[in-house]
């Protein structure tokens, strides 16, 4: 599994991403979505783990990354990370990664590498960087109805939001659910009090792009 080779600083945060090899589809239908967001879930964790034997109730224990937001889309992912425990993120990122690729070419009968080389990693310094990232990983998915939808004057942008809001592979569910699971929101600074700051951010973002 081919792994970036950089040291994380314990307490930092990153914006984690890669593709599939040759932009190649690595979530075919439902199944492999929440297999992944399954892995994400059980991966945070200092315990030794394995995957034929984790049930619903899965004990993490500690937990060695805290997750910020993340976006998985039909041949990518987009993961905002902090790293917790020195060597964190390396180790959560070997086990997520690995797993899924053999969970991957075993049900599609395939062999070799799943994803575009190394994981890329892009260290957040600012907080105005770090609270973008939240606006651009979620909206991700706007994508999915229009690929031009930042250059495309006449946009439809209820209709972007409520796409957005509606689709089911990103943190931005969780948040508008107050259920967290995945994500580790007492990690970040706390820049969306309630759900509606959500959509207010989203949306004045839009509109800031729309011009």
């Amino acid at each position: 599994m081919a792994l970036r080779k950089q040291s994380f600083a314990s307490g930092e945060y990153y914006h984690l991403y890669n593709r599939g090899t040759e932009k190649r589809v690595i979530f075919m239908n439902k199944k492999d979505y929440e297999h992944f967001l399954f892995l994400m879930y059980v991966c945070n964790t200092t315990r030794s783990i394995e995957l034929r034997y984790i049930g619903k109730n899965f004990d993490r224990k500690e937990i060695i990354v805290g997750i910020g937001a993340y976006c998985l889309m039909p041949n990518h992912f987009h993961i905002l990370i902090r790293e917790k425990t020195d060597g964190g993120i390396s180790k959560y990122m070997l086990k997520l990664l690995t797993s899924y690729t053999m969970y991957f070419n075993k049900k599609y009968k395939r062999t070799g590498k799943l994803y575009e080389g190394k994981f890329k990693s892009n260290h957040v310094s600012g907080n105005n960087y770090l609270k973008y990232l939240y606006s651009y990983i979620h909206l991700n998915p706007a994508k999915l109805i229009d690929k031009n939808w930042k250059e495309n004057k006449a946009k439809n942008i209820n209709n972007l939001l409520n796409y957005v809001f509606e689709y089911l592979y990103s943190s931005l569910k969780e948040y508008m659910d107050s259920k967290f699971k995945i994500i580790n929101p007492t990690f970040f600074p706390t820049y969306f009090k309630k759900p509606i700051d959500h959509k207010k951010e989203l949306f004045e973002w839009l509109n800031f792009n729309k011009e």
